[in-house]
């Protein structure tokens, strides 16, 4: 891969390291990952990973893997932060979910916000900002046009050391007019996180905690008449504008499918690890009793989900190669089919990845090996919390085909009676 040199632009900074490339990067995350495992019991209790392993992180500089050099990140792009992504999942669940919802956002912003609202939000460097798309709270507007917010938002991961929010809130532009959702960023100082995380069934760790904001006021140019799900770039956005880089004129939703897609990979290949611990340290059950590795069925069982894994990854790779090439050509190319279609890949690496763990790794791992903290288990209820994810058990599993299929056809929503 080639980097062009990062060099001072109008003024702005430089990355703390202005000579790193995406593959020192990666190689850093595969470095810090096995001092993850051993701390999956501690993160879950903690609900979040702990300060020194985000100080780890942002001296590995990972925080800025996508923000745009412009505002002194690295800009190494999707692939490069998939593959940190799945790494870090790998290890332990919950900290790759956290981490990658927290720092991923860098790209949305870039992308939808003018250039006023970019200058001051990516002036802190790191940048780690959750995000929800389900509206809530209030808006009104402020006396120097502004808007004042209140509300409460649930499952904010990565809230324990964000910079920002991105949420959402239904908000009337005119007095007395209709109600729309409003996509706003507000800095740290004007929320504040609730200690209400954890007792889930899985990904406890994962630092999704909700955010409540209390008479906080942004300043008009940190909202948008949009919700960032439904953000169209097939015009043109402002970071087409404002950096030379593809990466900001692509489109919201295909590329936040590939969050999950990402995380559900790293997360199962975690599970296969620990498998293939057992294959070397474990016998049968049964007569004859010999090594697991030497065993036709487990031989068989640990094929078939080496088999899935390595499609699932191989997929997410070149769906997010594929979002590339639509961001070469342009936010014209980013059609609803294509993203989409793009969708759909996700949601099969998503299934690949669940039955894997499902249908091989955890009922064949035995039970002691599914004992409460036991590493297979932890990836069963994680991967299990993943199933009911909004984003996965209705749009992934359910919209997608449609939205996919109207788009193909040409065939617009109708109002029904």
């Amino acid at each position: 891969m080639t980097v062009t040199p990062i060099a001072p632009k109008q003024g702005f900074p430089v990355p703390p390291e202005p000579d790193l490339t995406p593959a020192e990067i990666i190689a850093r995350a595969e470095a810090i990952a096995p001092t993850l495992i051993a701390r999956q019991s501690e993160t879950d209790e903690r609900t979040y990973y702990a300060q020194d392993t985000h100080e780890e992180f942002r001296k590995a500089g990972f925080y800025r893997i996508l923000v745009p050099r412009r505002y002194g990140g690295y800009e190494f792009g999707t692939e490069t932060f998939m593959r940190v992504v799945m790494t870090l999942a790998r290890a332990c669940p919950s900290t790759g979910w956290m981490f990658c919802l927290g720092a991923v956002h860098s790209v949305v912003v870039a992308t939808i916000f003018g250039e006023q609202a970019q200058d001051e939000l990516f002036d802190v460097g790191d940048f780690i900002c959750p995000a929800t798309v389900i509206p809530s709270g209030s808006a009104e507007r402020a006396p120097d046009g502004g808007w004042i917010i209140n509300g409460t938002w649930g499952y904010c991961s990565g809230a324990p050391y964000a910079t920002h929010f991105l949420g959402h809130v239904f908000a009337s532009r005119e007095p007395g007019g209709e109600p729309e959702p409003m996509l706003f960023i507000a800095p740290a100082e004007q929320f504040r996180r609730l200690d209400d995380w954890g007792k889930q069934l899985g990904l406890k760790g994962s630092g999704s905690h909700s955010l409540v904001i209390e008479n906080g006021h942004i300043p008009e140019h940190f909202a948008l008449d949009t919700h960032m799900s439904l953000y169209v770039v097939n015009d043109e956005t402002p970071g087409v504008h404002l950096h030379p880089n593809p990466l900001y004129g692509g489109g919201p939703l295909s590329f936040m499918m590939f969050e999950s897609a990402s995380l559900a990979v790293g997360i199962a290949q975690g599970a296969l690890d620990a498998y293939a611990e057992l294959m070397r340290s474990r016998t049968t059950s049964f007569p004859p009793i010999i090594g697991r590795s030497e065993d036709p069925d487990f031989q068989t069982w640990y094929g078939e989900a080496v088999g899935k894994l390595a499609t699932a990854e191989s997929a997410v790779l070149h769906a997010i190669g594929q979002w590339n090439a639509l961001a070469a050509q342009g936010p014209a190319a980013f059609t609803k089919e294509a993203e989409w279609r793009l969708a759909t890949i996700c949601r099969e690496v998503i299934r690949l990845s669940w039955q894997a763990v499902e249908k091989y790794l955890f009922p064949t791992a035995g039970s002691s090996a599914v004992r409460k903290g036991e590493r297979i288990e932890r990836v069963w209820r994680d991967l299990s919390m993943m199933q009911s994810h909004a984003g996965i058990a209705v749009v992934l599993n359910t919209m997608a085909n449609r939205e996919l299929a109207k788009a193909h056809f040409g065939v617009e929503d109708r109002a029904h009676d």
